[in-house]
């Protein structure tokens, strides 16, 4: 039997995906499913943008493009970050992938081995942790607390920082928390750096056009002190309904962009032709889609905050982005995980358990409002009614 190197089994998951695949086995089994678990928008791929992908094809955009994407879709890049930013950038700092994750993936190859520490938001995105882990880095958590809002600290996070420290991750807005960390935190992130000039800065901002309670997004692209180390992250799948075209970019320093470059062409080669064409319409297109989408977030996050308020042993922050609300469950007795997959199994309500997210996620549930209004309110009935009817036993309870 062949064996595989010893990092693969440092390998962790999304179980997103795992809820997705058991609530879809159910629905195929005659189940009514509601699913709050995945992180998708709910809404069509804006028809322009559609058309500009099927165009391309037509004419005749079938090969390779550049490992770095083509030029007219970086410039793209370019002007988007300058309108909604107000920051130059270069197109030759611009590198285009198929989807988010890759551009994690460069960063935490590119500083996480044996020896070295990566911070990362806990509870975050469970990806960073396992890439973490599997370069042989130690992943040192960041936590992120509900009493801050789900803003991370900057005093909390400085003091993670050690000689060993190689890379820091910030989110925001924050999946799975929805927290928007507000602009004096992230100054005096900023501003704390300066003392630790070896670190380098992945700032993950694939949320950054869905905040509300006219809370404004500030991208660390804004800081020049920053600039020289700071790995930016956007992609197309949240904001423009596009998670299935896997369409991705970033803004690079210039000493990591050809090591960045290097990565793409041995592992993914290019993103697929069409797909960025489509972007280049989705970037200069009308933007309407995506206020109207965010809108339509925005109302259904009051349904979801104003609802689980209402529900036995819950108590839910009012999230300030993305499109995620994190409940705090500690009232009902129940372990996160377990009460999951009883409102899954028995109760036909996908969620996701907050300790899939990181140590810091026990006592938390992650409802994604990418759902219609309706199906939100009839999973919270269920949930509701779940509650009142089912109590935890052994293993179920904290």
């Amino acid at each position: 039997m062949p064996h595989i190197v010893p990092s693969f089994g440092r390998i962790g998951e999304e179980n997103a995906f795992s809820v997705l695949a058991r609530a879809t086995a159910l629905a195929e089994q005659g189940r009514d499913i509601v699913n709050l678990g995945i992180g998708q928008p709910d809404f069509p791929t804006p028809p322009h943008i559609v058309e500009a992908g099927i165009k391309a094809l037509r004419d005749g955009h079938h090969g390779y493009t550049p490992a770095i994407g083509i030029p007219p879709l970086r410039e793209a890049v370019t002007r988007d970050i300058h309108r909604r930013h107000g920051v130059e950038v270069s197109p030759d700092s611009v590198l285009i992938v198929p989807g988010g994750k890759v551009t994690l993936f460069m960063a935490i190859l590119m500083f996480g081995e044996p020896g070295a520490e990566i911070l990362y938001p806990d509870p975050g995105f469970p990806i960073y942790r396992s890439m973490i882990a599997f370069t042989g880095a130690t992943p040192v958590p960041v936590p992120i607390r509900e009493e801050n809002g789900f803003a991370f600290s900057a005093r909390e996070t400085l003091a993670l920082v050690t000689e060993r420290t190689r890379l820091l991750i910030v989110n925001s807005p924050a999946n799975p928390t929805g927290g928007v960390t507000p602009k004096a935190e992230i100054e005096a992130l900023v501003q704390g750096l300066a003392a630790h000039p070896d670190v380098a800065v992945l700032s993950d901002e694939i949320y950054g056009t869905m905040t509300y309670d006219r809370e404004s997004h500030v991208s660390l692209l804004g800081y020049p002190e920053l600039r020289d180390r700071l790995i930016y992250l956007d992609g197309a799948s949240k904001t423009y309904a596009m998670t299935g075209w896997r369409l991705g970019w970033s803004v690079w320093p210039k000493p990591l962009y050809d090591a960045a470059r290097k990565l793409a062409v041995n592992s993914h080669s290019c993103v697929n032709a069409a797909t960025q064409w489509a972007g280049i319409a989705a970037l200069d297109g009308p933007q309407d889609c995506v206020t109207a989408m965010v809108a339509e977030f925005d109302r259904r996050r009051a349904i979801v905050v104003d609802g689980v308020n209402r529900l036995p042993g819950l108590s839910c922050v009012k999230p300030k982005g993305a499109f995620y609300a994190f409940p705090n469950i500690t009232a009902t007795g129940w372990k996160a995980k377990p009460l999951a997959s009883a409102l899954l199994e028995e109760a036909g309500v996908a969620v996701i358990g907050g300790p899939d997210f990181g140590c810091h996620g026990e006592g938390y549930l992650r409802l994604s409002y990418a759902n219609s209004a309706a199906n939100i309110a009839r999973a919270l009935d269920r949930i509701g009614q779940f509650l009142s009817e089912r109590s935890p036993t052994g293993s179920e309870r904290v």
